[in-house]
């Protein structure tokens, strides 16, 4: 079963999601902050996909996807962005950032899964 670090500050989306995943055949495992993920991640922790939202006080879900993808260790990662916010420069600037996926909430499981398929058939660079 793979692993999938859920990084969000919103303890009820944490339990849709991880419920979804355990539909799809997926751990979760979740972080309420992005300070909480990147610490694991430099602890040596390495999950098979991460689904980070955005909208986190302090350390933003891009601001973690930045440092991740600054890290030759992490740049093949799938990545999933995850946020109430539609706009086009908000989705733009995490694909520039190196997103493999993005999602809106709330989401259903077939567009979870649809971004999980998407997330780990690509990879940045």
């Amino acid at each position: 079963m793979k692993t999938t670090w859920i990084v969000d500050d919103d303890q009820d989306m944490i339990k849709a999601l991880s419920l979804m995943l355990q539909l799809l055949d997926y751990k979760a495992h979740a972080f309420h902050s992005a300070r909480q993920a990147a610490k694991a991640l430099l602890a040596g922790k390495r999950p098979d996909l991460m689904i980070l939202d955005i909208n986190m006080p302090e350390v933003t879900g891009l601001d973690l996807l930045e440092f991740i993808r600054s890290r030759r260790q992490w740049s093949t990662l799938p990545v999933i962005m995850f946020s109430s916010e539609a706009a086009d420069v908000q989705v733009d600037r995490a694909m520039a950032l190196g997103a493999n996926a993005y999602i809106f909430k709330p989401v259903t499981i077939e567009e979870l899964e649809d971004a999980i398929v998407r997330a780990t058939q690509s990879t940045h660079k």
